[in-house]
């Protein structure tokens, strides 16, 4: 397909803030283009007074957020020699990980990396693509002859947003889950600061794994010594593994699914024996509540649930269930325990979390000490407001 330039004029608002470095700009914004564009078009971008070029980024009819800006330092060839450069620098930037037996992170952040809507997560020798945007479907070429040179590997698998699975579903090539180079077996073995995880890269959440909260499980670790741990919304048990590494006397690990609480206590067998490792299936408040009423205490709590704001109207709903879970948390926290609160809605900004989570711990009466506030790992690095997500805070209790 051959790729086209479009000349675009857009709103003085919009123009702000590219100069301000921000990589969307949204359908409503666009005032003027030279042709009736399709996804991955190269758009590029003038000055509404001076006619001076200010960005060039790709387009995409599909996504209110119509052209994703990919430079704003001049043209933009986007030929292999781009693909191949601009990786590298993405690359290069994790290459501590592996020095700390850490073979399982993220390669490319989308649009904190330049490249909106495009995720590659490596897991040990494979990799996974992530497209949020067809935009990056008529590139598939450059971007695996770029992992091709710059990242060994046994085999590319392809996962898709929901949206791009509507846009792709006649086109086999690019299924979810379809494998782009080499083989991907149905689990796959990967370290985590020496850890050994197993995941399926094909039905796992995200790619197969939350590689975002790895510095948080790390400092689970280093406080798990002796200590009884709760691993609320344990999911495949990443928390519940680090806390017996740290030394934990014993993990239970909550989770609403049976097949997830499997693979975390297959997690635990793979590096751990004859350790007390208790599975609790069952909804998460639900049973804090139960635990609670039965007069269950836990020296160290982790609370990683899911999003609950995906949507902008389901805010207000989002910072009562947080701050339910932390009311119950802190009623299952042991004198000088420890409880790590944590969220990955976007739509709930850092300011609101940490706030609330205050204020419902102060309003249980208990005398607390806040600990650390913690943020993204450097692979998951955050390049414009949108894009911070991931917060955690630490409390101990008197």
């Amino acid at each position: 397909m051959e790729i086209e330039r479009i000349a675009v004029k857009v709103s003085a608002a919009a123009e702000r803030k590219i100069k301000s470095g921000h990589p969307w700009i949204f359908d409503k914004a666009i005032e003027k283009e030279s042709k009736d564009p399709k996804a991955g078009d190269l758009a590029i971008i003038y000055a509404r007074k001076t006619n001076k070029l200010l960005a060039v980024g790709l387009y995409d009819p599909s996504s209110v957020i119509r052209i994703k800006i990919i430079s704003n330092a001049g043209p933009v060839e986007l030929d292999q020699k781009w693909f191949d450069e601009k990786s590298k620098l993405s690359i290069d930037k994790r290459e501590a990980f592996e020095k700390t037996y850490t073979n399982a992170y993220r390669v490319i952040h989308g649009e904190n990396d330049g490249f909106p809507g495009l995720i590659v997560d490596k897991y040990a020798e494979y990799l996974v693509v992530k497209v949020y945007s067809e935009i990056w479907l008529v590139y598939m070429n450059q971007i695996l002859e770029t992992l091709k040179k710059l990242l060994p590997h046994k085999g590319i698998l392809l996962r898709t947003s929901r949206l791009v699975q509507t846009q792709t579903k006649e086109n086999p090539i690019y299924k979810d889950g379809s494998v782009l180079l080499g083989e991907i077996p149905e689990e796959i073995e990967f370290l985590e600061f020496g850890l050994k995880f197993k995941t399926n890269l094909r039905k796992g959440h995200k790619t197969g794994h939350f590689l975002d909260q790895r510095h948080n499980r790390h400092k689970i670790s280093k406080l798990a010594k002796g200590k009884k741990v709760l691993d609320v919304f344990a999911y495949t048990g990443g928390f519940s593994v680090h806390a017996f590494s740290g030394g934990a006397k014993e993990v239970s690990s909550l989770d609403i699914s049976k097949h997830a609480l499997g693979l975390a206590e297959r997690n635990v067998e793979l590096n751990f024996k004859n350790v007390k490792h208790h599975k609790l299936e069952g909804d998460a408040f639900d049973t804090m509540r139960s635990l609670a009423n039965v007069g269950k205490r836990f020296d160290l709590i982790i609370v990683d649930p899911p999003s609950f704001a995906k949507r902008e109207k389901e805010v207000s709903i989002a910072l009562k269930k947080y701050g339910e879970l932390v009311r119950l948390a802190v009623n299952l926290v042991s004198k000088k325990g420890v409880l790590l609160m944590a969220s990955c809605s976007s739509r709930v900004s850092n300011e609101d979390f940490f706030t609330l989570v205050d204020e419902n711990i102060k309003g249980s009466k208990r005398k607390f000490t806040l600990l650390e506030k913690t943020y993204h790992d450097i692979d998951h690095p955050i390049g414009f407001p949108e894009s911070a997500y991931l917060k955690g805070v630490y409390y101990s209790f008197d």
